[in-house]
């Protein structure tokens, strides 16, 4: 048996080199569909002409997010056909130039219709390059390191949302100049194009589709009407659903369910919603890290069903004690801890399991499928979120923990889905 932590020793320099590329491309993407949860309270208050904490943001607020949810239905499974059809270094550059790009010129809107617009064009490059990127990762690096450095690949993403709430301090109540730095990973660009070259069993895939003739590389067709990975495809959509839309209805609720206490607590607005945005970028933050981080070696370890359903069961469990048992505020702290843990941290798990799901000529199209397409379906989730938590009396709390009723469906989507630990990538 190998000793522990021996997979570190098969990794070469250049796969640090792909992980690390496609782990920046994976930051940004997560600052991009941050920022927007940072500055929201502030943007669409500016643009709506009402108080922050009106029930018109909290409701257009969610609606935007499942505008990102749908924009990156459409994006991820467009950028991880043309992962498959092309190539996956192209893919990665243009998703890169669309989220980057268009965050920017968010700076310039005047009304909300123009903010759902560009949010769902920022969307599309956001949900291509998680499928393009995940591919690359489980194709380059060694068998024995990939739930690792897969694992590891999503677990960044929580850098960009430090990096978000740290602009979202930083600008204040300048939410433009927030989103025109979001043009900064264009210049990722560069990087991908001169230092990431094809994998391998993406370039055998491609010449075995040539010479046989009668297979296609991201095929939605093959992908639909195989009896083996149709039922992959369509179980990973499910379950990815419940991630993302427990993601937006009660992971990133964590910031207003913070500052919703507060305010219940006799602290004013003002001062409920900065700390409230610390309790969120940075104590569940970090403790989502560390659950996406911990994701990895527990698959390895205890297979990935059984992780993804010890993560599912805590997150039942844990939702409504965050919500109803803090007797003080730091308590809340405490209990956010667990809460970004175990409701967030188990989306390191797509990044290791929808790869290893699908044969190379079309990982990139079904890893795609399957995240993407729970894009929408949650955003179908964000909007009777936002119209749950607008109702007048509607007691926030309770809102996300109906929410939380998606994690027991996990379970049972999980107990019917292949367990791939220990098995080689399929050909």
């Amino acid at each position: 048996m190998a000793a522990e932590g021996s997979w570190r020793k098969d990794v070469t320099a250049y796969q640090w080199l792909v992980l690390a590329i496609a782990s920046a491309g994976w930051v940004f993407d997560a600052f991009e569909g941050q920022i927007f949860n940072i500055t929201r309270d502030q943007m669409l208050s500016d643009l709506l002409g009402v108080a922050s904490g009106d029930p018109e943001v909290l409701y257009w607020g969610d609606v935007f997010l499942a505008v990102f949810l749908t924009g990156g239905t459409l994006g991820g499974v467009l950028f991880g056909w043309l992962g498959d059809r092309y190539g996956r270094r192209p893919a990665m550059m243009l998703s890169i130039l669309f989220y980057s790009v268009f965050s920017g010129l968010t700076y310039f809107v005047t009304d909300v219709w123009q903010v759902g617009v560009l949010r769902f064009l920022v969307a599309m490059g956001v949900g291509g390059e998680w499928a393009v990127a995940a591919s690359l990762v489980a194709e380059v690096v060694p068998p024995r390191a990939r739930a690792h450095m897969s694992g590891i690949f999503h677990s960044t993403s929580i850098l960009g949302a430090f990096l978000a709430a740290w602009v979202g301090l930083l600008v204040g109540a300048n939410w433009r100049l927030a989103f025109l730095l979001g043009v900064v990973p264009a210049l990722l660009v560069v990087w991908v194009r001169r230092r990431i070259e094809e994998p391998e069993a993406w370039l055998e895939a491609r010449e075995r589709a040539r010479a046989e003739g009668g297979q296609q590389l991201g095929s939605f067709r093959d992908l639909l009407t195989s009896s083996e990975w149709a039922k992959r495809a369509w179980l990973g959509l499910l379950l990815a659903t419940i991630g993302l839309g427990t993601f937006w209805g009660v992971s990133v609720a964590g910031q207003d369910l913070a500052q919703d206490y507060l305010v219940r607590q006799g602290v004013a607005p003002a001062i409920a919603n900065e700390r409230a945005k610390f309790a969120y970028g940075n104590v569940e933050a970090i403790a989502a890290g560390i659950g996406m981080l911990a994701f990895g070696p527990l698959a390895v370890r205890y297979g990935r069903r059984r992780t993804f359903m010890a993560y599912l069961a805590a997150s039942t469990v844990v939702v409504p004690l965050t919500c109803y048992a803090a007797p003080s505020y730091e308590w809340l702290l405490v209990l956010l801890c667990l809460y970004g843990f175990f409701t967030w941290g188990l989306h390191a798990g797509f990044a290791i399991y929808f790869p290893e799901l699908f044969p190379h000529r079309l990982r990139s199209t079904g890893a795609a499928f399957c995240f993407n397409g729970g894009r929408l379906l949650a955003s179908a989730v964000l909007v009777f979120s936002g119209w749950l938590k607008a109702l007048p009396d509607m007691d926030l709390r309770l809102a996300i923990v109906i929410m939380a009723g998606l994690f027991p469906v996990g379970l049972l989507i999980v107990a019917l889905m292949p367990e791939t630990k220990d098995q080689p990538l399929p050909e």
